[in-house]
Formats: C-alpha cells, sequence, structure tokens
C-alpha cells in the first residue's frame, strides 16, 4: 500500500485577493482533503509576509475541524519560541477538547520569519536544551495529572488530552533533536532539501525510546515535497511557476502576494525556473506524479509524505488534490 499522504497548508493569498479568501479557500480545500481521505491536514506559522495569512495556527486548526469529520488537524508548526510553552499546551488541550482526538501538535525551534519579527514575538528559547526542557514540560500538561515536571503549575484544559507531539526540522540537528526525544519527525525537505538524506539517517540512528518524551515504539519520518498535478505536463508545469516567481521574490527581497502562473519559458528569461530550494517536488501529470512520489518515498524511506501545493486559482489546488488521490489512495 502506498504510504499516507497529507498536507501542509500555508493559506496563501493571491494577487487581488484578501485574507479572507486565502482563509475560505483554504477550508474549502480542508473539506475536500477530509473527503478524499488525506491523513492529516497541518497549518505553518510564518509572520511579516504579505503572501501567507497561516500565522495563528490554533485558530485555522479550530476553523478547519469544524468543516471537517476524520482528518487530522495540526500545526507544521507552533515555532515554540515565538509563544510560551503553557500557552500553547493550553490552546492545543482546548482544541483536543472541543474536536477530539484529531488534534497533532508539530514543534518547531525557527521562528518563521525575519530576526526583528521573531524579536517581536519571542517567548521561550530556542536552544536544544531548552526546546526539550519546554517539550517534556507540555507532556506533563497533556498527561493524566495536567502537571508540568519542571514546576507545579497545572493546566486542567490540557490535562488527559495525550495531544501528539512531533518535531520539525530541516537540519541534522533538529533530526537528532527529534530522535534523542523518542518523536516523530517531519523534515522541510520542501523549501530545505540540502540535508534531507543525513538528517533522515541522523534520526534514525538517534531515536531512543528510552528518553522520558519518548512517545513512539518506532522511528516515524514525514517528509514534505512540493507537489502540482495537472491533467498535462505542460498545464503542471505552467501552475508550477506560481510557487517559483514566489521563490523569486524570496530571493530578490519582493514582496508580492501569489502570481498568476506564467509561459515557464518566460520565466527562465526573467532568471526564474528550477530553484534550489524547490528540489524536492513533483510536478506533472498524475502518473508522472505518482512516479515521482514513488521515487522519493523509495529514496528517503519515508513512512508518510507530507505535500505543498501552491496555486494562484483555488480551484487549481482543488483539482491537484483531487487529481493526486485519484492516482494514490
Amino acid at each position: 500500500m502506498p504510504v499516507p499522504l497529507s498536507i501542509l497548508d500555508l493559506v496563501s493569498i493571491s494577487d487581488g485577493s484578501t485574507a479572507r479568501d486565502g482563509i475560505a479557500a483554504s477550508v474549502s480545500s480542508a473539506r475536500l482533503a477530509d473527503r478524499l481521505g488525506y491523513r492529516r491536514l497541518w497549518f505553518a506559522e510564518h509572520h511579516n509576509t504579505v503572501n501567507l495569512a497561516a500565522s495563528a495556527t490554533a485558530l485555522l486548526i479550530s476553523h478547519a475541524a469544524e468543516a471537517t469529520e476524520t482528518i487530522r488537524l495540526g500545526s507544521g508548526g507552533v515555532m515554540l519560541p515565538n509563544h510560551a510553552p503553557l500557552m500553547v499546551s493550553e490552546q492545543y488541550g482546548t482544541l483536543a477538547n472541543m474536536h477530539g482526538d484529531r488534534i497533532d501538535l508539530g514543534l518547531g525551534r525557527a521562528p518563521g520569519t525575519d530576526q526583528m519579527t521573531a524579536q517581536a514575538l519571542a517567548r521561550s528559547s530556542a536552544e536544544p536544551q531548552a526546546f526539550a526542557q519546554n517539550i517534556y514540560d507540555m507532556q506533563g500538561w497533556f498527561g493524566d495529572e495536567g502537571r508540568a515536571y519542571s514546576t507545579p503549575i497545572i493546566s486542567a484544559v490540557s490535562a488527559r488530552t495525550h495531544v501528539p507531539i512531533w518535531v520539525l526540522g530541516s537540519t541534522v540537528n533538529g533530526a537528532a533533536i527529534a530522535g534523542q526525544l523518542g518523536l516523530p519527525f517531519s523534515v522541510a525537505s520542501h523549501f530545505a532539501p540540502d540535508q534531507l538524506d543525513q538528517a533522515i539517517r541522523v534520526y534514525r540512528e538517534s531515536f531512543t525510546t528510552e528518553a522520558p518524551t519518548a512517545q513512539i515504539e518506532e522511528p516515524w519520518v514525514m517528509a514534505g515535497i512540493n507537489v502540482m498535478v495537472a491533467p498535462t505536463e505542460d498545464e503542471a508545469a505552467r501552475e508550477f511557476t506560481t510557487v517559483e516567481q514566489m521563490f523569486m521574490d524570496i530571493r530578490s527581497g519582493g514582496r508580492r502576494r501569489l502570481q498568476p502562473p506564467i509561459d515557464p519559458e518566460a520565466l527562465a528569461a526573467r532568471g526564474g525556473g528550477r530553484n534550489p530550494m524547490l528540489e524536492i517536488s513533483a510536478v506533472g501529470s498524475p502518473s508522472t506524479v505518482k512516479d515521482q512520489l514513488d521515487a522519493f518515498v523509495e529514496r528517503t524511506g519515508a513512512d508518510e509524505l507530507i505535500t505543498v501545493t501552491y496555486a494562484y486559482d483555488p480551484t487549481v489546488r482543488e483539482r491537484a488534490l483531487q487529481l493526486l488521490a485519484d492516482v494514490w489512495f
């Protein structure tokens, strides 16, 4: 059987539309993904961007949970240095009480923004030891007693919810932390492919069930990959220029909302085209994308894939989700 397929949503805002439009399109996609059988839908955390409305992950999760029935909802992730761990525990405990055993908590150490904005958001340390201690305390708040291990503070709303915690990362450092904590690892290969193979190897080699934070018996890797599926190869390549333009803007410092697709040759003439950050991508017709995903699973041994699909037109994104589901499930 194919490995489970999940979705990472950054709630993009297309040129000419608003954050409200982006959120509405995200909820529509969530309903579709739920019907199609995707395993989970995670929301990323980003700040000081004009093209993404994914900032308040807990609110987005709750909104999507109200519109769906079985798909798991979670954060991909909460950037823990931006938050007080107790508050995160209370928010996600509240989500679990409201929506049942469908909530995941993915945690990262990166700020998800520029340095200036990170300083404005900073609430906890990103140092590995502090990060690990915060996870241990959060597990206490999610545990049967609802009490952190390093402080007598109690959280009644998160007690006994046992929200699963994942560690997110893109480097061998993040992988080692996930393995040493005995937690599932989500690798951000969809935008940071350089250390992908080494990170997965380090995670599996360092994985232990002896850590007090351990919550799974075997290592579990979920790997990120950009996906654009369309009826034809040419149409998929054209639609993928939307994300290629976005990454051009990242490189040049441009601040634009998601741009309409253009002819790939026109993009190349502007100095665009495939960016090394987008190396881990599957683009093409349904059969082509399935073959590319199969090859990626074979390369990484991933236990699960989390796909990222940007499209200027929300109906194009939903069509891509449908076409992929048709050949995968």
